[in-house]
Formats: C-alpha cells, structure tokens, sequence
C-alpha cells in the first residue's frame, strides 16, 4: 500500500475513537434512568452494562481518560529521555555517560505494570498519577533508544567540526544528532504511543486510576465481561475503539516515515 493511502486509511481509522473520546462527553447528555443489566435493545441503542446503564452513552464519556492519559505519559516519557539520551550520546565524559544510563538500567529490570501495581498498592493514583507512572516506566527504554539512534550520529566528523567551531550543546546535539536520529525517534513514538495505551488500559482494566464504576473504555471491558455473550457489545465496542487507536496511529506513524519511490531517470 502506498504511503498516501496508508496516511489516509490511518487516520480514517484512528478518528473514530479520537473523535468519540475527545467531543464525546459533550454529545453524552444526561444519564438517563437505568434499565435491566445486560439487556440488548430496549431503547438503548447497544444495550446496556453490568449495572443497567446504557451502553452508548458510556462509550461516549469513557474514552477522554484513556487517550489523553496515553498521551500525556508517552509525552512526559520523552521530555525526560530526550536530553538523557541525547547526553548520553554526544558527552564526551564517560562517568556521566555512566552516571545518566546506569541507574535507568536497574528501572528496566523491573516489570512495567509489577512497579505500576507496586505504587498503586501504596497510593491511590489518579489519572494524573497514572499518567506520571506510566511516563516512569517508559522512561528507561526510551532513553536507551534515544542514546543507540544518537551514538552514530555523534560519531561523526561533523559533530567533531561544530564542536571545533565552538558551537553550543543545544546546536550539537538537537540541531544535529537529534535531527539525524528523528527517522528512527519517530518510529519508536509510534511504537511506544501503542504500548502506553495497552499499559494504561491494563492498569485500568485492574483498577488502578480510576474507580472500578468509571466510564472507561478498559473498565467497561473488564466489567462487562461476564455478560459477553448475553450482551457482547458492551465489551466489543469498547475493545474495538482501543485496538482502532493503537492500530490507526501505527498506520500513521508508517505512512510519515515512508520513504517516497525516486522517480525513473533520476539519479539517486
């Protein structure tokens, strides 16, 4: 599939659930009364959840926490490993080199969602915790993939020959082994966008940062499960919008990078 119709189906897929968890609540309305659990039909145009509400309006008010808290922690992910790996990169130091990826090393031996449920034992985290956890355990391997796409960029004679010219640490390492490693960086933002989203849903899925009622699309599949095949869209409509997102900004991420095919009797 070429990339401009890849570009295209990408984001075709992955607005659907953007749209619904961003304008959502704002189309949601009211809470109307409740009906019988797991009933399909009935007025309610997916039927209804565990407790008797209705199915739609649900979706439409449980995808806002999801997909901003994905957000703001592959965000806050990469504001931190950015300039650890970028320093870790281009210093010419090798205490500090060790000093910026050593004790990242010993947060990567630790299970992402076990540190997760470790904390959640001791605090009751938010969204805004969530957010703040899963930002944390990200940070380590983004950093070392950060510093790996950088090493061979700052390598280069080029590097040597700003340094010599006497430009700043900002111009070396952003303006140059940051712009040379921005392929590969891209590449991994849409990867690690997809595994924050699978984190955050499971870490919801099991409770924690949000309350086990919520109007979430991870807790409306872990609460409805019980009634799957009485009521599947309860649980498949939810399920679906997680996998559009991760599936959508995959696509599209793809699409950018995409290299366009050189035309006949150019030269390369």
């Amino acid at each position: 599939m070429r990339a401009p119709r890849r570009f295209l189906l990408g984001l075709t897929i992955v607005a659907v659930p953007l749209l619904l968890a961003l304008l959502g609540p704002l189309a949601a309305g009211e809470p109307g009364p409740r009906g019988i659990s797991f009933t399909p039909g009935d007025g309610h145009w997916l039927g209804t959840d565990f407790v008797g509400r209705d199915v739609w309006q649900q979706v439409l008010h449980g995808g806002r926490t999801v997909v901003l808290t994905a957000l703001a922690a592959t965000a806050l992910a990469y504001l931190v490993a950015l300039p650890v790996g970028l320093a870790g990169a281009v210093t010419r130091a090798r205490w500090l080199e060790e000093l910026l990826m050593r004790p990242l090393d010993v947060l990567l031996a630790v299970p992402s969602l076990l540190l997760i449920l470790l904390v959640a034992s001791v605090f009751s985290p938010g969204a805004a915790g969530l957010a703040l956890l899963v930002a944390l355990v990200n940070v380590p391997d983004a950093a070392r993939i950060v510093r790996a796409a950088a090493a061979e960029a700052a390598a280069r004679p080029a590097v040597e020959a700003l340094r010599m010219q006497g430009e700043t640490w900002w111009r070396v390492a952003v303006g140059y082994v940051g712009r040379s490693a921005l392929r590969t960086l891209a590449a991994d933002a849409g990867i690690r966008l997809t595994g924050v989203l699978y984190l955050v849903s499971t870490a919801a899925f099991l409770g924690v940062g949000v309350a086990p009622d919520a109007a979430d699309w991870a807790v409306m599949v872990d609460r409805n499960r019980t009634g799957l095949f009485v009521q599947p869209w309860a649980v498949v409509v939810p399920a679906l919008l997680i996998v559009a997102l991760t599936t959508g900004t995959n696509l599209l991420f793809d699409a950018a990078l995409a290299k366009s095919p050189r035309r006949k009797g150019r030269r390369p």
